[in-house]
């Protein structure tokens, strides 16, 4: 048996409209083509689908199992045209984010909360899990956009910059280091750093700072989340290096004091990798558009 969907529009139609007449101009064709074609559904399934001596015209037992798969599929059949139509304007599609910054949250969440709203159709994730395979990750296709200060030369990918921040000294108010007007490498040497558990290659501190200077902290402690770093800095545990918006309200907080690393200050800048192919879906756009202007409203407080 060779059933298409038109087979199943032509059965609905027909119930629908009462008559062969009614559903030949519903489906804009004439009677005679309709009842040829039923003819030839009738001869595939191999059974009767229509009590021809009932007026109106009424299905048969078989013609209502071949209505309630009719009413079953063709919905189904609609919604994936409609996404597909959608994934075609690019009003649909998927975004799933891998994030090669840990404190990339705090403005990451509010800039999504914006996007899923005008972008209700498309799939959002954020896949931690491949934070430090990230950039494979989105060649492979597994993520679609990767945040990151980490640029490369990769074939296919492109790095497109979001906005630059500030690594910021942050130590307890009591910390001798308040006293000074900005932090060097070498005040780094008796204190406890508490840092995030990534890669020394994935921090500031190490990268932009104590690395090329070849300074050892006393100690490294690492924690996961930000409200505990600052807990234990207010307590007095140790010294973090946070980017900036992350200590928007920390700056105005008594317990604690914030300083520029170096005398001028460090400057990094945060980038969206994404495939090439990907940079123009216009869904895409709007996002990095928001990861552009969301930030920088956390920076200034």
């Amino acid at each position: 048996m060779h059933i298409e969907f038109r087979h199943l529009r032509t059965i609905k139609a027909i119930h629908e409209a009462g008559g062969l007449a009614r559903a030949a101009d519903l489906l804009n064709m004439t009677q005679s083509a309709l009842s040829h074609q039923v003819k030839g559904i009738e001869e595939q399934a191999g059974v009767e689908l229509f009590a021809r001596r009932s007026k109106p015209l009424k299905l048969s037992a078989a013609g209502l199992k071949m209505l309630r798969a009719a009413e079953d599929i063709l919905p189904r059949v609609a919604a994936l045209e409609e996404e597909f139509s959608g994934l075609v304007k690019g009003s649909s599609g998927r975004l799933h984010i891998a994030i090669e910054c840990h404190a990339c949250f705090d403005w990451l969440f509010p800039v999504l909360e914006q996007f899923r709203k005008a972008w209700p159709d498309v799939d959002v994730d954020i896949r931690p899990g491949l934070a430090f395979d990230a950039l494979p990750a989105l060649r492979r296709e597994e993520v679609d956009l990767v945040i990151s200060s980490d640029p490369e030369n990769l074939d296919g990918v492109s790095f497109l910059p979001l906005f630059d921040y500030e690594p910021v000294f942050v130590a307890a108010a009591t910390s001798p280091l308040a006293q000074k007007s900005y932090i060097e490498a070498e005040d780094f040497r008796d204190q406890t750093l508490i840092t995030y558990p990534v890669e020394r290659t994935r921090l500031d501190v190490f990268t932009q700072l104590l690395t090329p200077a070849k300074v050892e902290p006393r100690a490294i402690r690492q924690v996961e989340l930000t409200a505990v770093i600052l807990l234990l800095v207010a307590s007095g545990r140790g010294v973090a290096v946070l980017p900036d918006w992350v200590l928007r309200d920390v700056r105005y907080h008594s317990d604690y004091v914030t300083k520029p690393l170096t005398e001028k200050g460090l400057t990094r800048r945060l980038y969206a990798a994404v495939r090439d192919e990907d940079s123009s879906k216009p869904f895409m756009a709007h996002v990095l558009r928001l990861a552009r202007t969301e930030p920088v409203k956390l920076q200034r407080g």
